[in-house]
């Protein structure tokens, strides 16, 4: 895989373009499945913020090989390429219609899971980006409370900070374990986990709503370091390693074996499986290709310039027009103006 042994992307992506699958995530997906099993029995799955589709393809193949009427409903802003027995919904997680219509899909019934591996376009801001996490994890369980059935369970991506025990807190009031796990296929160096939740229990006369959109304070009280149920590690601690850049050349990786042409082509560069099919991106790529970015910053740059000649032009006269008004003042101010206009005016009178 790659072009050259320079190639820095990592292991996961590799391995996720030779096996098609769309994203690496997929291999965080089926690592916590390895772990906890959450997709055993399944036969009602939601995946939140879908796009590109690699976690809708985990769940179509490891829900299809159990149980071949099972249904699976993901939803994103963004379309998405079609997937094989994966209903695909365009709309807003925010929505109560969204949530309707996942419902009808299931002809009436809820889901047995809901997954969600969405995050925020991300600013390096890590106190806003967290926040803006949170409040994506909370946005995401607001549906979730109107789509999953009791008893079911919802796995979400989470930036850990210093107030993840707060959302860790709000999590356990309505499922009965929560754990924190870290599959082995995301790096080590990311504060990116993911937050599972078991057993889906709301409180006594909990109403679904999509208005809870942010953190509240109040439901930190009496939180401590052992709110959740235990932090995971998922994967082979073994396999492949995520922060490793495994060379691409075969002469290192096999300096002393005859190999033949089928070996050979494991190291072939292969395209994305399906990129995007209408990115947001896509209309500024196509602008940035055409240079009309290049000739819109060439053109302000222009326009500066010229309004900055003009405020200064506008400051020169500004200044000559005031010293000619002082030296105006001065003259008419003169006592030897004063006192010629005095002379003049006596002479007249005599």
């Amino acid at each position: 895989m790659g072009k050259t042994s320079r190639d820095k992307r990592d292991i996961y992506y590799r391995l996720a373009k030779e096996n098609k699958w769309r994203a690496r995530s997929a291999f965080k997906l089926m690592q916590i499945d390895d772990e906890f099993q959450i997709l055993k029995g399944v036969r009602r799955a939601v995946d939140l913020c879908a796009a590109p589709g690699s976690w809708s393809q985990v769940l179509s193949k490891r829900l299809y090989e159990e149980d071949k009427d099972a249904k699976i409903v993901a939803i994103d802003l963004q379309p998405m390429a079609p997937i094989p027995g994966v209903i695909q919904l365009q709309g807003d997680i925010t929505s109560v219609d969204t949530a309707n219509q996942v419902i009808e899909h299931f002809s009436g019934e809820k889901s047995d899971i809901v997954i969600c591996d969405g995050a925020p376009d991300v600013t390096g801001i890590h106190s806003l980006d967290e926040f803006m996490q949170a409040e994506l994890i909370l946005a995401a369980f607001n549906i979730t409370s109107h789509v999953l059935k009791i008893g079911g369970n919802f796995l979400a991506k989470i930036f850990r900070s210093r107030n993840s025990s707060l959302l860790y807190a709000q999590m356990k009031k309505y499922f009965k374990k929560v754990y924190l796990a870290k599959p082995r296929s995301s790096r080590q160096s990311s504060c990116e986990a993911f937050v599972l939740c078991l057993d889906y229990s709301p409180p006594e006369g909990f109403v679904p709503t999509m208005g809870k959109s942010s953190l509240e304070m109040t439901d930190a009280s009496g939180v401590t370091a052992e709110v959740i149920d235990g932090f995971v590690t998922c994967g082979d601690l073994s396999g492949w390693d995520s922060e490793k850049s495994y060379p691409l050349d075969i002469d290192v990786c096999f300096p002393s074996a005859n190999l033949d042409e089928e070996d050979k082509k494991r190291y072939e560069f292969k395209d994305v499986v399906q990129p995007p099919t209408d990115p947001a991106y896509k209309e500024a790529l196509e602008m940035k290709k055409s240079g009309i970015f290049s000739k819109m910053n060439a053109d302000m740059t222009k326009e500066l310039k010229a309004q900055h000649k003009r405020e200064d032009k506008l400051k020169i006269a500004r200044a000559q027009e005031a010293e000619s008004e002082k030296t105006a003042e001065k003259k008419e101010d003169s006592p030897v103006d004063k006192v010629a206009e005095e002379l003049k005016a006596a002479k007249i009178e005599q």
